[in-house]
């Protein structure tokens, strides 16, 4: 089967594409829906002065909101309507991924099949209302305390504020849903690839402007775009790369007929953990200078002010954390998100082992040693893709959008989306070689 997959997948081209009318539809939708997210985030919150927010952003651009900025596709740097982006439901997704490992009620929904997936989806999305006004509320009170950005402060810009940014959020939210369902690839993960790809060509303008202006050289201009070919061909060889294990399934008899052993491969990626690790990383590094440029910096303490500084983007204390961050953040989510108990347990169910390991407990313990061996591997590539790319930004000054965790997202989410197309693609071969096989058949017969 995996043969037979692998030559239809050889023969895809041009015309089998025009002839996939339900791929082409997906395609367009998925277009359609993407356009309306960038055009919501030009449509700026009501009751605001433009120009003063724009002073007063441009003093916090290297903490946590370019970040978030970076996600939101430059809705922070415009505070838009979507200007909260994805973000607080990715937030509460993954905080109701480490309950359903900690509570055992969640543990069982989880277990149930699709009405467990339902219910546990309802949970994420009341999580999401519940961070989303948290932090929009902190938005509005933030802005208030800016001043000259808000014309006029008071509980009716604070409601307006928390009604609009949650209800962006939840738009986006519901986009992505009907992405993944109706048009093609992971709507939540396209919606960050699109707001980052939008900010790449201004970014790569204003590389070219500080080339021009003679503040980067030819060489280092060069050498960026050297390192980002580089890190794009690591992240696309590493995200492909995986562990088989090799699975057997003992002859079975039906009736009088004795039917082979199957075999089969259980893949194990060398990053299971994805993009989160990154993700988080970078978040939790830069809170404490985010929260350091809202408050008074006369009123902190000296070691304060010391540590703040110490932990400042391209510091080596900075390089040294987030290393160290990304490398327990991938073992940390990845013992999360696959259970090698669970794994085996299933194996064990449809009578499928491990050569040379029993079923249950000792073929959990072998997937285990094999899985934390491989995220060893995939810790060290997380961790090179992101520090390199951060000390060249550190010594060159280059935009903060060529940094490793945004090619990272970029890459991994249209290796996942050109991998779905290829699916739709390979399913509409199949349906082809069906109908002809069928109609072959029909003409023999009469």
């Amino acid at each position: 089967m995996a043969s037979a997959a692998e030559q239809l997948a050889s023969n895809l081209n041009f015309s089998t594409f025009a002839k996939a009318e339900d791929l082409k539809k997906r395609l367009w939708f998925t277009l359609g829906a993407l356009l309306v997210y960038r055009l919501g985030t030009y449509i700026p919150l009501p009751g605001l002065n433009p120009d003063a927010f724009a002073n007063a952003f441009k003093g916090q651009s290297g903490g946590i909101l370019g970040l978030f900025n970076m996600f939101s596709g430059g809705a922070v740097s415009r505070m838009a309507i979507f200007a909260l982006g994805i973000m607080p439901y990715i937030s509460a997704s993954i905080i109701v991924q480490l309950m359903t490992s900690v509570v055992p009620a969640l543990e069982n929904l989880k277990k149930e099949g699709e009405q467990g997936r339902k219910v546990i989806n309802q949970y994420t999305r009341y999580g999401t209302v519940l961070l989303g006004t948290l932090q929009a509320y902190g938005i509005a009170v933030g802005l208030e305390h800016s001043n000259g950005v808000v014309a006029d402060p008071g509980w009716f810009f604070r409601i307006s504020t928390v009604v609009t940014l949650l209800g962006g959020t939840m738009f986006l939210m519901w986009l992505g849903e009907q992405i993944t369902s109706r048009g093609i690839g992971n709507g939540i993960s396209l919606i960050i690839f699109s707001g980052i790809v939008a900010n790449l060509p201004h970014a790569l303008a204003g590389t070219l402007e500080l080339g021009r202006t003679g503040a980067l050289s030819t060489g280092v201009i060069l050498a960026v775009l050297i390192v980002a070919v580089l890190v794009i061909a690591c992240i696309v060889f590493m995200e492909r790369a995986q562990r088989r294990l090799l699975i057997q399934y003992p002859k079975r008899q039906v009736g009088n007929r004795m039917f082979q052993g199957d075999t089969s491969h259980l893949p194990l990626k060398l990053n299971t953990a994805g993009v989160i690790p990154a993700i988080f990383a970078s978040s939790l590094l830069l809170l404490p200078a985010t929260l350091a440029g809202f408050s008074n910096a006369s009123n902190l303490p000296s070691w304060a002010t010391t540590a703040i500084a110490a932990l400042g983007h391209g510091q080596p204390l900075y390089m040294v954390a987030y290393a160290a961050l990304i490398a327990f953040f991938s073992f940390f989510y990845t013992a999360i998100v696959f259970n090698p108990t669970d794994t085996a347990d299933n194996l064990k169910k449809h009578g499928g082992f491990i050569p040379g390991y029993r079923p249950g407990e000792r073929t959990a313990q072998y997937i285990d040693y094999v899985l934390t061996r491989i995220t060893v591997i995939g810790a060290i590539y997380m961790v090179l893709v992101c520090i390199l790319p951060e000390i060249l930004i550190a010594e060159t000054g280059v935009p903060f959008y060529l940094g490793g965790t945004s090619l990272l997202i970029v890459v991994s989410v249209t290796l996942d989306t050109v991998a779905q197309i290829q699916g739709h693609l390979i399913a509409q071969q199949y349906e082809g070689l069906i109908k002809k096989s069928k109609l072959r058949g029909g003409k023999r017969g009469k």
